[in-house]
């Protein structure tokens, strides 16, 4: 059976309180997510950036990505204003870089290999996956803003992908199609 569904109306709200803050993390932690480091340099010429485990791919015509940020992190100003972001998509090697980019009051770009963009944004040298963007969407979800950028350059890179889950992180294994 067919639902029609108005695109104008929306969804209806279940009146369930759905699971708590803890219980939804717990939850979550079970869904393995690539780990990226997302870019941004603010109008002064400071370079900001954060660990991400949701980047996604939402339109291939125009090529498009969303990236969520928690309104509470410290650099959140900084791609609330930018006109661009990148993505660097760690490789397994990447996890101590990955969680500096994690973490409050440290110097994000004090160690790992970095170089500019077209776009003038530092990313990771040797990523598994680039994506460079410039911002066409931004807004609020919840606690978080998502980010919509429209993809202008990509380079893809070898070694095996970073992967969040169990709270831990692991490695792709190597394809056997």
């Amino acid at each position: 059976m067919d639902i029609a569904v108005d695109p104008d109306e929306p969804a209806p709200v279940s009146e369930a309180p759905g699971p708590g803050a803890e219980e939804f993390r717990g939850a979550m932690a079970a869904l393995p997510t690539s780990v990226s480091i997302v870019t941004t340099r603010d109008a002064g010429g400071v370079d900001h950036g954060f660990t991400a485990g949701s980047v996604v791919s939402a339109s291939l015509e125009p090529p498009l990505v969303l990236v969520c940020l928690s309104r509470t992190a410290e650099c959140h100003g900084a791609f609330a204003s930018s006109p661009f972001f990148a993505v660097s998509v760690a490789r397994y090697e990447h996890a101590e870089l990955a969680r500096r980019f994690a973490a409050k009051g440290t110097d994000k770009f004090a160690e790992g290999r970095f170089r500019r963009t077209e776009s003038g944004l530092l990313t990771m040298e040797d990523a598994r996956l680039l994506l460079e963007c410039r911002v066409v969407g931004r807004h609020h979800v919840g606690d978080h803003d998502v980010f919509i950028g429209r993809v202008l350059r990509t380079r893809v890179g070898a070694g095996e992908a970073l992967v969040f889950v169990d709270r831990g992180f692991t490695k792709t294994a190597p394809s056997t199609w």
